[in-house]
């Protein structure tokens, strides 16, 4: 939101005040507490009248400072708030004539008492950021509402990123984000996981605590700075140090919380209904039975909508016109090694049964003269439940445990973004702060069934909506896509923002939803979707089965497939550290080579874990420009080497794609190819890059650590079991097999 006409004008109707001394200064325990009038203070006069901003740093996490501005503090606290970890650890405060300081760890937060207000915040006696003069603010504009507003400078040359899955540039600079969940599709500014917090590259992120509406200005209003306001009394926002990209994710995790690590088998490929087409139990198992015939490795099915009966959604009971035997057709599916997934949303249409009992048991949300909350536009007189009630998410929980019970095994955890502000929530909870915290309640609920019904460890669902904090409940998709070349880069930029806001696994519609893609297109999404966190097969209102595009398709998802299995190992140590310290499997560029500024803007590849480099490619006849970083690095499939730092075109078929090795790396590959859920370390094959001599590696594969070094020229391998049958010394391309049910293989590429 921008308050401002220019440089020197306020638009029109807009009053600011801004604090200009710090007058009183209380240090406490770990705190400081500063009352900040809005004038100079000359004679006792001056502190007769307002406003005076009160400001309170505090520490949550080392490296961690938080500030709270408040204007006015007569309201009660409002709800709902982010739920967010505190360590047992004081920060040291100190004031004196000259300022103000409290120190987190190797992050300072300064405020002076002399001179121009400002705020500076230093790590290492660095200076990251600042709020200037006319940084903080109280702001009215013509309709007399109330809004706290925060400056932070951005350095020469930073990059800004993050503020949730965002389809547009992957750099924010120039951009303004409203915080504000949507259901937009991808083709828009709009956004279903939207994140008030953002990364950049010059050692600081910077998380706006508030679930509601933030508007961001970044470099936008004014152009060397990153601006934020809230409609709000009190407005608490955090810095957080790095000083690389993946320590600020780090700790940014560490206080919303760490993803949960997915099950194995989710990472295998999914196979959907799609939306609107029309299948039953025969379509269903032709599709399996398609996939087995060609040795095409199926992991999950997935149910959209219509495995409940049309205006009922949800009733979570299956259509008994198509699927009358609905236990026997899951366990028939289970006993081909699938899982099932089914599609839910957190909407009760007027048909369907529960919409009475909701209404009836007070499920449901309400307006404010006491009706039921309905709406047209998704379900004819849909409702929404009302998560904020206890009793109404055990309520919705009973249904989800009855279709566990059935055979089903996760939830496609649709929707969730077009929650209304006319409602009156059953907490009390502000109608504004809940449209984006809805998603995070919905998808929590779920969650938590699949985890007490599945065990720990056992628990996915697929997710649209989101925003922070709610990468603690993993997978989350890309959402609606129009079957295109644009379509499919704007999916891939989504998916990187996402995981340079704290989310860890992410997926989408190979192919595209809206449409058909071509059989070219639907290729090249193979490879790019396959070589994702998770894999799925969906779209709108035409099927994805390989064979309905040609013959090549087929070819082209089995070697993707088993390639992507083969890769577990490797994939299941990347899935290890999104869940242990926040960091995803598929990266951006910049989070990997911060320090390269090839990197900076480099949303058309990726990441995959720290050693995978992939650029899809996004053109019929394969040509595709991507960055190499520095060193020579491997291409996984065919041995080729290329040499950084500098950008190379190259020209793929559809059973390529650029997949280069990091230089020095060591890959695990499986020796299964057909599941995504085996012993990893049985029979596993170490492929090492470019280890220079002296090398010392270390390799984590499942349960097992490897250590791989060279030393005059040959590569030895050792493993910390001394008891297991992996141990072994090889030269290089040798393989040895030592007694024992296992064994390693141990190449130098």
């Amino acid at each position: 939101m921008k308050f401002t006409d220019g440089y020197w004008l306020p638009r029109a109707g807009v009053t600011a005040a801004h604090p200009a001394v710090a007058h009183d200064v209380i240090a406490g325990d770990g705190t400081l507490e500063i009352q900040a009038p809005t004038h100079p203070v000359r004679h006792r006069g001056d502190l007769l009248k307002g406003p005076v901003v009160t400001i309170r740093a505090h520490a949550p996490l080392p490296d961690v400072i938080g500030i709270t501005l408040t204007h006015f503090t007569g309201a009660e606290p409002p709800r709902p708030r982010f739920a967010l970890h505190h360590e047992e650890f004081t920060a040291r405060a100190s004031y004196d004539d000259e300022g103000a300081t409290l120190t987190s760890g190797a992050l300072s937060v300064r405020f002076p008492r002399t001179g121009p207000w400002h705020v500076d915040f230093l790590a290492h006696g660095r200076l990251l950021t600042s709020s200037g003069r006319k940084g903080i603010g109280i702001m009215r504009d013509a309709d007399g509402t109330h809004y706290l507003r925060e400056q932070l400078a951005l350095g020469v040359g930073t990059s800004v990123y993050g503020l949730g899955e965002r389809f547009g540039p992957l750099v924010k600079n120039g951009q303004v984000v409203d915080v504000w969940n949507a259901d937009g599709g991808t083709a828009t500014e709009q956004a279903y996981k939207n994140v008030p917090f953002y990364l950049t590259d010059a050692g600081y992120g910077v998380f706006v605590d508030h679930p509601g509406k933030v508007s961001f200005e970044v470099g936008s209003e004014a152009v060397s700075q990153v601006q934020f306001s809230v409609e709000t009394q009190e407005l608490t926002y955090y810095v957080i140090h790095g000083p690389t990209p993946g320590d600020i994710l780090r700790r940014y995790t560490a206080l919303t919380g760490r993803p949960a690590r997915p099950p194995a088998w989710s990472f295998g490929l999914w196979l959907s209904t799609s939306f609107t087409t029309s299948y039953d139990e025969e379509t269903v198992t032709s599709f399996i039975d398609g996939m087995r015939e060609r040795q095409l490795p199926l992991s999950v099915f997935h149910f959209d909508c219509f495995w409940m009966r049309e205006f009922q959604w949800c009733d979570f009971r299956w259509d008994e016109r198509v699927f009358p035997d609905p236990e026997g057709m899951l366990a028939r599916l289970k006993e081909r090694g699938l899982h099932i997934c089914v599609w839910i949303n957190p909407y009760i249409g007027q048909r369907s049964p529960l919409f009475a009992e909701g209404k009836a048991l007070g499920h449901l949300l309400r307006r404010p003269d006491g009706s039921v909350w309905q709406g047209d536009l998704w379900q004819p007189g849909m409702a929404l439940v009302d998560f904020t009630s206890p009793a109404a998410r055990d309520w919705y929980a009973g249904r989800l445990r009855a279709l566990l019970t059935q055979g089903v095994d996760c939830f496609k955890t649709d929707f969730g973004e077009r929650v209304p502000l006319d409602v009156v929530w059953s907490d009390g909870s502000d109608p504004e702060r809940m449209h984006n915290y809805y998603t995070h309640l919905y998808n929590r609920t779920v969650f938590d069934v699949l985890r007490a019904h599945r065990g720990e460890g056992d628990a996915v669902v697929f997710a649209r909506s989101a925003t922070a904090g709610g990468q603690q409940f993993p997978v989350h998709w890309g959402g609606d896509c129009e079957s295109t070349y644009a379509a499919m880069a704007e999916s891939l930029r989504g998916g990187l923002s996402l995981g340079l806001s704290g989310f860890g696994f992410w997926s989408h519609d190979i192919g595209g939803f809206e449409g058909t893609p071509t059989p070219a297109l639907f290729k090249r999404w193979v490879a790019f979707g396959l070589l994702s966190s998770h894999s799925r097969l969906h779209g709108s209102s035409s099927y994805r089965v390989p064979w309905h595009f040609d013959e090549e398709s087929v070819d082209v998802l089995r070697h993707f497939t088993r390639l992507k299995l083969s890769l577990m190992p490797y994939l299941h140590e990347a899935a290890r550290t999104a869940h242990t310290e926040g960091v995803p499997m598929m990266r951006a560029m910049v989070l990997e080579f911060p320090a390269d500024p090839g990197c900076a803007h480099l949303e058309r590849q990726y990441m995959l874990g720290p050693d995978l480099l992939v650029a899809p490619v996004f053109d019929d006849d394969g040509d595709v420009a991507y960055y190499v970083p520095e060193g020579t690095w491997t291409h996984f499939l065919t041995g080729e080497t290329v040499t950084g730092p500098r950008w190379t075109r190259e020209r793929h078929g559809f059973l390529s794609v650029p997949l280069l090795v990091r230089p020095g790396a060591v890959i695990p590959v499986g020796a299964v190819c057909d599941r995504p859920d085996y012993d990893l370390a049985d029979g596993v094959t170490l492929r090492a890059f470019g280890l220079a001599p002296g090398a010392h590696v270390t390799v984590a594969v499942g349960d097992v650590t490897f250590t791989v070094t060279r030393e005059d020229g040959t590569l030895c391998a050792s493993c910390d079991a001394p008891s297991a049958p992996w141990a072994l010394a090889a030269g290089d391309r040798e393989v040895r097999a030592p007694a024992g049910t296992g064994r390693l293989v141990l190449e130098q590429d």
